[in-house]
């Protein structure tokens, strides 16, 4: 007698990153795509480097600011329905960027693109915990290489595009086509995620955020500084290396920089493994992204490679690997979504201004050595909660 056997486990896990994959993939190309055409915005807005750098501190700022809507959102609607929410705003704002060039309504629709990854990306740690608790490194790696690999298409192909369709703001809106397929794509892994059961976290609006908790201000510390170091990465190497004479080549070597942030993202953690201690890893490719910048900062037109190479593994390492440890730390899902909400909310809130305060050293000495130098400095220094963080997640 035949009988017919359930989809394997394997199966049922490898549909279900893929759609985290997908979904993650929606949360960086409408920022990302900022950067290679910043001189046509720069020219048609009329701003200067501190105005232009607001299209990257906005969204950040927003970022931060609505992350505690994710615990509203995963209360009322359950994980999957609040990420598919997420997906559904950034899609609806970045479409609206086809409305026209002015300042008022690209820094709006920036600031509610920044709100729907706010809900979607801080509810992504708690699926990882309550689905893949026991491959979390492998789970935020899928994540975060889709991270990557959003960012990276953007940078790569929004030049392009805008050169196709006459139009920066047509090549900006354009990904909202991107964000609605991921939507439809999140919509249709309903079953094999099966979160339908698992309690969304509590959330900072109805348990308050863990602000007397030395760990939670740890992971706050390192991930202000990762995504500090993320954004003026996508805000400023471009016009750094154009710069330094690089030309039109400044965006591929940038486009490359992220292909190899993605390769790195899932590399490490597999690397690594899950059972050995986390902070070896933090340590090891803090020390190599802050390589990076300061070889950016000293010499960007000699071995100009090697520079994107460290940055490119370096924090392709670093990023995924801070993006783990709420989820390492934490004893369950509520937890992790707690941990994850304070670290969106005060840290985003911190990065955001970092490209800005770039964009201020550059008007204000003509150059970005000062502020990549103070960039690898802030790098190095994540080393430092890195080595306070304990070794295993409390029992």
């Amino acid at each position: 007698m035949m009988l017919t056997s359930s989809p394997p486990d394997k199966q049922v896990l490898g549909a279900a990153g893929l759609a985290m994959f997908v979904a993650a993939a929606n949360l960086r190309p409408a920022i990302a795509a900022v950067s290679p055409l910043v001189d046509r915005i720069r020219a048609d807005l009329d701003l200067t480097a501190t105005g232009v750098a607001l299209l990257t501190t906005v969204p950040t700022l927003a970022m931060g600011l609505c992350a505690p809507l994710a615990a509203v959102a995963g209360r009322r609607l359950g994980l999957h329905r609040g990420v598919l929410l997420g997906l559904l705003v950034i899609a609806v704002a970045t479409a609206a960027r086809l409305a026209g060039g002015s300042t008022w309504l690209q820094l709006s629709c920036a600031a509610v693109v920044g709100a729907g990854i706010a809900i979607a990306q801080t509810l992504l740690p708690a699926i990882v915990k309550s689905r893949f608790a026991d491959r979390a490194g492998l789970a935020t790696g899928i994540y975060t290489a889709g991270l990557g690999a959003g960012g990276a298409v953007a940078a790569g192909v929004s030049t392009p595009l805008a050169d196709f369709l006459g139009s920066w703001p047509g090549a900006l809106a354009s990904w909202s086509v991107l964000a609605l397929a991921g939507a439809v794509a999140w919509a249709a892994s309903r079953r094999s995620l099966a979160l339908d059961r698992v309690a969304a976290p509590a959330g900072p609006l109805t348990t308050g955020l863990p602000w007397r908790s030395g760990v939670a201000w740890r992971v706050t510390a390192l991930s202000a500084v990762n995504s500090a170091l993320y954004y003026c990465e996508l805000a400023w190497i471009v016009p750094l290396l154009q710069e330094n004479g690089l030309g039109a080549g400044a965006g591929t070597l940038l486009t490359v920089m992220i292909g190899i942030q993605v390769v790195a993202m899932l590399a490490v953690p597999a690397v690594l493994g899950e059972q050995r201690d986390l902070r070896v890893g933090l340590a090891l490719t803090a020390a190599l992204t802050a390589l990076g910048f300061a070889g950016l900062a000293l010499a960007p037109g000699t071995v100009t490679w090697l520079w994107i190479l460290a940055l490119g593994v370096g924090h392709g390492g670093l990023f995924t690997l801070v993006l783990t440890v709420p989820v390492a730390v934490s004893r369950d899902s509520a937890e992790a979504g707690r941990i994850s909400a304070m670290a969106f909310f005060v840290g985003y809130g911190c990065a955001a201004l970092a490209p800005m305060l770039v964009g201020i050293l550059r008007d204000a000495t003509a150059g970005f050595r000062l502020a990549f130098i103070l960039l690898a400095a802030a790098a190095t220094l994540t080393i430092a909660p890195i080595t306070r963080l304990q070794k295993a997640a409390p029992s």
